[in-house]
């Protein structure tokens, strides 16, 4: 259900009455101009919905500019990429959308290069290896919002009862959940490969295996021997042995293992920031180590950003500019990552929260971003390649599952996506 924020309009008349502020739109009559913002919604309720960061934020903004009121609609990241995607079909796009995917509508000549509308401190800003994922052709068209990368988060008081260390290897992990097991724990290592975030779980473990979805060219690697090597392990090793729980992988969704993580009948899981606050709020005592990998700790950890981007259908291109780099400010950035326990995406806000004693607990997860990787978020097959990784990946370590043969679909199904393009 939509959800709208309107922020209140403050009147643009100069002292003289003859000059309007922050002229961008060009033409003669009133200077008064409106954005419209559709952004996804961080909070888990209502008392920490997104509406309230951005009426803050925009509150604050508008007072410093007036003149420029900004609209801002909030939704629900089951609704916000759908929506989006309406308007821009319908020849109605925002001004500014903050959502999950960019590269389709940079593709289609729909929205400005970031360099044509921030100052060079604020893009500069940015961390490289998320500016670089949102570039298309070498041009950054997506500019990063928020960032979060995976650990292993284990149960400490489970580890404890069973006299457990934290595993640095894949057969660390494998002895740690038969330990588990035999403890009566319900889920040992939650894998989910359902289709809520199936590609997620799946790159994050072919990292540890040294591979990916991609070489270093960027094409599509999927079948690669590193990644089938990967999942037959998992097949064989974990969910053929009964080590991840009484839900089929392939049925299992994120929210789903995170819960049951929460509820305290989880041993491991991958997981992000926010599983923190889920386990803290229950009672569970965990831990967080860097992902496990094939014969030592992984090198990589995959590393997540949404995106935002400005169409250029209205114009406005000097009020988008303005209030960008309002919104990329060292405080409203830390105020955002604080707030959903999520990693700023500019140098100087990462600086400030590592330095910062209150920002201890998202330290881990600090620490991987350097060397952490992105989807392919760049190219315009990713969406569709998602989607196959999604319905698909999880029948690799089903009974009777072929890990070539689906990992070689999938890879197909990605053949014909980029050839389409």
């Amino acid at each position: 259900m939509q959800r709208r924020v309107r922020t209140r309009a403050i009147a643009a008349v100069s002292a003289l009455g003859l000059m309007g502020v922050l002229g961008g739109c060009g033409g003669g009559g009133s200077s008064d101009v409106t954005l419209k913002l559709v952004a996804a919604d961080y909070g888990d309720s209502a008392a920490n919905s997104s509406e309230k960061y951005w009426a803050d934020l925009v509150e604050r903004y508008e007072a410093d500019h007036p003149g420029v009121t900004v609209d801002v609609s909030v939704h629900s990241w089951t609704d916000v990429d759908r929506e989006v995607k309406e308007m821009v079909d319908a020849g109605d796009p925002p001004d500014l959308a903050q959502i999950g995917a960019y590269a389709d509508y940079a593709a289609d000549g729909l929205l400005y290069q970031a360099d044509d509308l921030l100052s060079i401190p604020v893009q500069a800003d940015f961390l490289s290896q998320l500016a670089s994922a949102g570039q298309v052709d070498g041009i950054q068209y997506g500019m990063p919002f928020a960032s979060s990368t995976r650990v292993l988060f284990y149960n400490k008081e489970l580890f404890a009862e069973a006299g457990l260390t934290p595993p640095k290897t894949w057969d660390d992990l494998a002895a740690n959940a038969e330990a588990l097991k035999a403890e009566g724990v319900k889920y040992p290592y939650a894998l989910p490969l359902g289709p809520e975030e199936a590609q997620a779980e799946t790159m994050q473990w072919l990292l540890s295996g040294e591979g990916g979805y991609t070489d270093l060219m960027g094409a599509y690697t999927i079948d690669s021997v590193e990644n089938v090597e990967t999942f037959n392990w998992l097949k064989n090793e974990l969910v053929g042995k009964g080590l991840t729980g009484p839900v089929a992988p392939g049925e299992l969704d994120r929210a789903e293992a995170f819960a049951a993580f929460a509820a305290g009948d989880v041993g491991m899981l991958n997981g992000h920031p926010s599983l923190m606050e889920m386990a803290e709020k229950k009672g569970v005592e965990y831990g967080m180590v860097p992902t496990p990998g094939a014969d030592e700790e992984s090198r990589s950890t995959l590393g997540v950003a949404d995106w935002m981007m400005a169409f250029k259908k209205n114009g406005h291109r000097d009020e988008v500019g303005e209030f960008l780099d309002f919104v990329y400010s060292e405080e409203n950035v830390l105020d955002f990552s604080r707030e959903y326990d999520l990693l700023p995406v500019t140098n100087s806000a990462s600086r400030a929260m590592s330095a910062s004693g209150q920002d201890k607990d998202l330290e881990p997860f600090l620490d991987q971003l350097p060397t952490s990787e992105l989807y392919p978020v760049g190219t315009t097959s990713w969406a569709a390649v998602s989607a196959e990784i999604k319905k698909r990946i999880g029948k690799a370590v089903a009974p009777g599952g072929s890990p070539a043969g689906v990992l070689g679909a999938i890879q197909a199904a990605a053949t014909r996506a980029e050839s389409a393009e």
